[in-house]
């Protein structure tokens, strides 16, 4: 073992870690706004960024679902739903959690 990797190993990497996330995230703004700066912002555009956090919430959340069992899926549609009805992501995590719950009580 090397020592990088011991100091790594130990208490410090920890906060090693943490840091160097944090100024990834910060990297990754920076590096959005500098890259925003630069596009013009047609509708087309806007509608584009408007839809892609929840396209992030999809692609992470909904194979995590999937491999959760019916309990899951069915939550997260009724996440969905609730959402998308009422523009309320409280509403969603409510009615989804609600969904699971129940799903799983009756042994789904």
């Amino acid at each position: 073992m090397t020592a990088v990797e011991g100091f790594l190993a130990g208490p410090a990497g920890t906060y090693v870690a943490i840091v160097a996330m944090a100024l990834g995230a910060y990297g990754c703004r920076i590096g959005g706004i500098a890259l925003m700066s630069r596009v013009k912002v047609t509708a087309r555009v806007e509608r584009g960024l408007r839809a892609l956090p929840g396209s992030i919430m999809m692609a992470t959340v909904a194979p995590i679902a999937v491999q959760s069992g019916l309990a899951a899926v069915l939550g997260l549609a009724a996440a969905l739903v609730a959402t998308a009805l009422t523009r309320f992501e409280l509403a969603g995590v409510v009615a989804g959690l609600a969904t699971v719950a129940a799903a799983r009580a009756i042994g789904g």
